[in-house]
């Protein structure tokens, strides 16, 4: 890989910091310049992000960017190792700034505190030589991948769920790109997010630290990169498996004939935006739904969560079929009943509120921010979780 930084030479301090790894005839003096040189972006700086932040700055990778809006949440500890408790309440660059200095003060951080977007992505993308996504949601990942085919960028992906994880590297110069593999993406609430479905803490440890081995690899130009082959690993059985990924001419963005040459709206791509259906006027707030209770006691709340979540926590009086069941169970629902429904965070309950009028209920509402938000405003005697 050519990189876009003319870095070079190493000082006796770096000399004796990197010796392991000058001691492979793969890297080598020459290889741990290429490191040095490199500018390496990472796309959040959560689960997979920290362990990835992590070992391209002990590996001595010259420049890491690090793209994150969010601040520190003591939930994100269990998974989150680049991050401490004392960095609860501050935000996720000025924490891992900080533990990254302290790991190699030789390497150069590039705080983006933004959200990626399609006004912003080229312009932070386009001075970067590999692109680690660390994102956790679709919109994102749509956006990644379509920004580094139209810069031709490498975007070293990784994905988590629960106790399954996925890499691979994108690279539509020589191989197939995200869209690829994923034409479509899923609709809006049917794959749950870590917040609403969970991950085991160590998973992404394992597919972050993969992520950064892709990376150090491309940058080197070091043995055979994961492009054309998704990783998938099984944690509860420790089971690697992979899967071959074909090049389509037909993908809109890197095929023969592209129709996408600009980036998009993804979050409309992904179904996250109204549609123009005034699907926001569907939604209530915690402090209004508490207000209606108290004058509108017959108001059904309808909790869609699993069964395990609504033993740690419910909304009182509160009324629990799953989403998965809802579509069976809509004869127990009055279809005139006023309903305002909830999950932990307000997207699995999105996309029940859309069932629910599709199947012709009138007077539907989400719940924004789920039960979070309610034992955050309104009952802080709840758990959260």
């Amino acid at each position: 890989m050519t990189t876009t930084s003319n870095q070079a030479g190493l000082s006796h301090e770096e000399i004796l910091r990197y010796s392991r790894h000058l001691l492979l005839p793969e890297v080598g003096v020459e290889g741990q310049e290429k490191l040095k040189a490199a500018r390496a972006l990472l796309v959040g700086a959560g689960g997979l992000g920290s362990p990835a932040a992590l070992y391209l700055a002990a590996a001595g990778v010259g420049t890491i960017g690090l793209v994150d809006s969010d601040a520190l949440d003591v939930t994100n500890l269990q998974r989150q190792v680049l991050h401490g408790t004392s960095g609860v309440g501050r935000s996720k660059l000025d924490s891992a700034r900080a533990r990254l200095a302290d790991l190699n003060p030789h390497v150069r951080i590039e705080p983006f505190a933004t959200r990626l977007t399609s006004a912003n992505a080229l312009e932070i993308l386009k001075t970067f030589d590999v692109v680690v996504d660390g994102s956790d949601n679709f919109p994102t990942r749509y956006l990644v991948n379509d920004a580094c085919v139209l810069l031709g960028k490498p975007n070293v992906y990784g994905s988590i769920f629960r106790f399954d994880g996925y890499a691979s590297v994108f690279d539509a110069r020589t191989g197939p790109c995200y869209r690829c593999l994923y034409a479509d993406p899923p609709p809006p609430g049917l794959v749950p997010s870590c917040a609403e479905g969970g991950v085991l803490g160590v998973l992404p440890g394992i597919i972050g630290t993969i992520q950064a081995l892709e990376a150090i690899k491309l940058i080197l130009g070091a043995g055979q990169s994961l492009v054309g082959r998704l990783l998938t690993f099984d944690a509860l059985r420790v089971r690697f498996r992979e899967v071959t990924i074909e090049k389509d001419p037909a993908c809109p963005v890197c095929g023969t004939k592209p129709t996408v040459t600009q980036l998009i709206d993804y979050e409309a791509f992904c179904g996250y935006g109204d549609g123009g259906q005034g699907k926001g006027e569907r939604e209530i707030s915690v402090e209004q739904l508490a207000a209606e209770r108290a004058q509108h006691p017959e108001l059904v709340v309808l909790d869609v969560r699993e069964p395990f979540e609504h033993d740690i926590a419910t909304i009182p009086g509160s009324r629990l079929i799953p989403l998965a069941a809802l579509p069976a169970r809509l004869r127990e629902l009055d279809g005139h009943a006023s309903i305002v429904v909830y999950c932990h965070h307000g997207q699995r309950s999105a996309r029940a509120r859309d069932i629910l009028l599709a199947a012709g209920f009138s007077n539907v509402r989400n719940l924004k921010g789920g039960i979070d938000a309610w034992a955050t405003k309104v009952d802080p005697t709840l758990p959260r979780y």
